[in-house]
């Protein structure tokens, strides 16, 4: 589908590592007693490496859905996948994904949630002390290396999963509405010090969300999704950074999103 405003850019683009850019994706689901669901429907997204890009819609819009075709959890039934001009499968990407829920390991310390991901990625045992110490140190969690999930709020456990997804330093991170089951002051926190690392460490992130603030105060663009799998436009949040909460420019877009949306998705 068409999409607007194009010529977005990020301060912190890197023409190293290319756009992603994903063409005419199409995915149905069967549904009992409803037969085949068209969940995204030709559906186009560019990511320019570096950006901030946040996914908006309402719930069951295909957002995560998408996000699962761009990580490889799930294969379309149509569409192309390119990066930097080349085509690409989700195994030729470098890629953390943050889930709405942690996900821990309960039986495990929050190292060796983090050793579990390392392995995994077939990392050299000799650099996992490093990462360890350099990204719980990120997310303020350096005293929490022998601790387990059980024991840990909400936020702290959100924050070890998006040290594991640093610590295999990939090239993009994928974030599925990490901070949703947050409370507003945990969340907002949290989304500052997530901006923080997204400037520190040059990552291009991709998020998904409901939350029109949430998208608004995060992000460089938005692509914004409907309840019939499209995606109607795309917008630039030409807001300086850093940004604050109680910014006007933030409350200004957001109504303007918000109208927008009711346009295209509120019956």
């Amino acid at each position: 589908m068409a999409t607007e405003e194009r010529s977005a850019k990020s301060d912190h683009a890197d023409s190293s590592t290319g756009m992603l850019e994903l063409r005419d994706i199409v995915k149905r689901f069967e549904k009992p007693g409803q037969g085949e669901i068209l969940v995204l429907d030709e559906v186009d997204l560019d990511v320019e490496a570096g950006a901030f890009v946040s996914l908006l819609g309402p719930s069951g819009c295909g957002k995560t859905t998408l996000m699962n075709v761009i990580s490889g959890l799930i294969e379309p039934d149509r569409g192309t996948m390119r990066r930097g001009g080349r085509d690409v499968s989700p195994d030729d990407l470098s890629l953390g994904y943050i889930f709405q829920e942690p996900r821990l390991l309960n039986w495990k310390t929050v190292r060796g949630n983090i050793e579990f991901a390392l392995e995994a990625r077939d990392v050299p045992e000799g650099e996992w002390d490093g990462r360890i110490d350099r990204y719980l140190d990120m997310v303020n969690l350096g005293d929490e290396h022998d601790n387990y999930p059980t024991r840990l709020s909400g936020g702290m456990k959100q924050r070890v999963s998006i040290a594991r997804a640093l610590a295999i330093e990939p090239e993009i991170m994928l974030m599925d509405e990490p901070f949703s089951s947050l409370d507003e002051i945990t969340a907002r926190d949290l989304r500052e010090e997530l901006l923080d690392i997204w400037k520190r460490e040059e990552k291009t992130i991709v998020f998904v969300t409901h939350d029109i603030n949430e998208a608004v105060f995060l992000s460089d663009y938005i692509y914004m999704m409907n309840t019939d799998g499209e995606m109607f436009a795309r917008r630039e949040v030409d807001i300086d950074r850093p940004r604050q909460y109680d910014d006007p420019d933030i409350a200004k877009r957001e109504a303007e999103l918000y109208r927008e949306f009711h346009e295209h998705v509120v019956d």
